[in-house]
């Protein structure tokens, strides 16, 4: 049947016309499992990169570099000559007519897989996006690296004890893996990588504190590796609240409850939503504004268009399938299979998700992995980690690229990415203390003198 099609298709208009919507894992997943197909791919996105999100914490503790952890759309796909790229956002699926609207024209569809992912959730509290910003975007990372970074710029400048320790308190919402992660990377900046280049403050004081409103962190996780994810975490020097919410945030702190403590940066990473393109489609849709759909991952009543990764609430078997970046690989990778069974007129398969592991990084030689029989914490798990995450990266040079960054971050502590971008806002006047020193106890004046040049004869 496909060999016929070939020949009938004297050029590619004539064949089936598949739109992917979202250039993530499950997106691009499935467009590469269409490259033979008899098929016209279209992929469409707002940005015109993949991005690596489970190492975008490292970008926004700077750690990496953007461009280390991301790549052209069009690059990933030149050589698939059935695939076209298209930047451009996806505003709306008219599901009667098989169109989509974009905010730049329309465009028509034989197939469609949606795979837009989610976006940060604040429960109803949409106010406190501005005060605490999440991790989903590249944009979203270097927002982040900017406050953190200006905090400490910010506790140098005051001479009011009580404020530098408001700047140099560091609030994470939320115990998942990014917040696990954040939490990890903020205390070794402190600790290690900023330890030596303050005069007025000293760094390693920074105060981070992770909250949870569950009884423990990663709380998709094991027992066994709760506990261990939390005791590294403690031994990194950061406070670990768990069962309690944050009831309200503004620009001087947090609250929780009747407690208050006082912060000057604040990051979300406690929920997601799925993107707001599901509404459009009129379908029912599960508290987490995630669509609904069959066990081959289309929609009911739609069997053309097809629904992955963070976007879907699906199954496999009596198992409700988590969003996370295998499960949208796997589910993309299945749309385009379920594509071909049409066009070769075979009956489609049942989504089936088959969990290879789940892995968090706590920080510097310390990490937690789930690999099914096998449970892994510490060094261990953290080379697990990180040559699972070299592997999955899209690119020859980024590899290398983060191999070295990664190198050298392991023998020095040292993070290469520590620019701050765009304007510095309002920062605290510099006033000159009535005390001439600024000195803080982790530098010494011995130790000064010693670590001065000799510029004599």
């Amino acid at each position: 049947m496909v060999t016929d099609m070939r020949k009938r298709a004297v050029n590619g208009k004539k064949w089936p016309h598949v739109v992917i919507i979202g250039g993530g894992f499950g997106g691009l997943y499935a467009a590469r499992e269409l490259a033979r197909a008899p098929v016209r791919v279209t992929v469409i996105d707002r940005k015109n990169h993949h991005l690596f999100q489970p190492l975008l914490y490292q970008v926004a503790t700077a750690g990496l570099n953007a461009g280390d952890i991301a790549y052209p759309i069009r690059s990933v796909l030149r050589r698939q000559k059935n695939a076209q790229v298209f930047l451009a956002e996806a505003c709306a699926v008219n599901l009667e007519e098989r169109r989509i609207i974009l905010d730049s024209g329309e465009i028509s569809y034989d197939f469609l897989i949606i795979a837009t992912g989610a976006t940060h959730s604040y429960f109803g509290n949409e106010q406190w996006a501005k005060l605490a910003p999440g991790l989903k975007s590249i944009e979203d990372a270097l927002i982040i690296r900017r406050r953190v970074l200006l905090a400490y710029e910010a506790a140098e400048r005051e001479i009011d004890p009580e404020a530098q320790r408001e700047w140099l308190t560091f609030v994470i919402v939320g115990g998942g893996p990014t917040g696990v992660e954040l939490a990890g990377a903020l205390a070794e900046i402190g600790r290690h990588t900023l330890a030596r280049d303050f005069r007025a403050v000293d760094p390693t004081l920074a105060r981070v504190i992770l909250i949870e409103g569950v009884d423990n962190v990663l709380p998709t996780y094991v027992p066994e590796l709760r506990k261990k994810a939390r005791a590294q975490l403690e031994g990194l020097g950061v406070e670990v609240r768990t069962g309690q919410l944050v009831t309200a945030i503004d620009e001087g702190g947090v609250s929780l409850g009747s407690e208050r403590i006082a912060a000057r940066t604040i990051l979300w990473a406690a929920g997601v939503r799925a993107s707001s393109l599901a509404k459009s489609l009129g379908v029912p849709l599960d508290r987490a504004g995630r669509v609904e759909v069959t066990e081959d991952l289309s929609l009911p009543g739609y069997p053309e268009v097809f629904v992955i990764g963070d976007l879907a609430a699906a199954r496999s078997g009596d198992k409700p399938v988590p969003g996370v970046a295998q499960a949208a690989m796997q589910g993309g990778e299945h749309a385009a299979r379920s594509i071909i069974a049409d066009l070769e007129e075979r009956p489609r398969r049942p989504f089936r998700y088959r969990d290879k592991g789940s892995l968090a990084t706590v920080g510097r030689k310390k990490a937690v992995a789930d690999l099914g029989h096998i449970k892994l914490s510490g060094f261990f798990a953290w080379i697990v980690w990180w040559l699972i995450h070299i592997m999955f990266l899209i690119g020859f040079k980024n590899r290398v690229l983060v191999l070295f960054q990664w190198a050298w971050s392991w023998l020095t502590f040292q993070r290469g990415a520590r620019l701050i971008t765009g304007s510095y806002g309002e920062l605290p006047q510099i006033e000159e203390a009535d005390q001439p020193a600024l000195l803080p106890p982790h530098l010494t004046t011995t130790r000064v003198e010693a670590e001065r040049p000799n510029v004599s004869g």
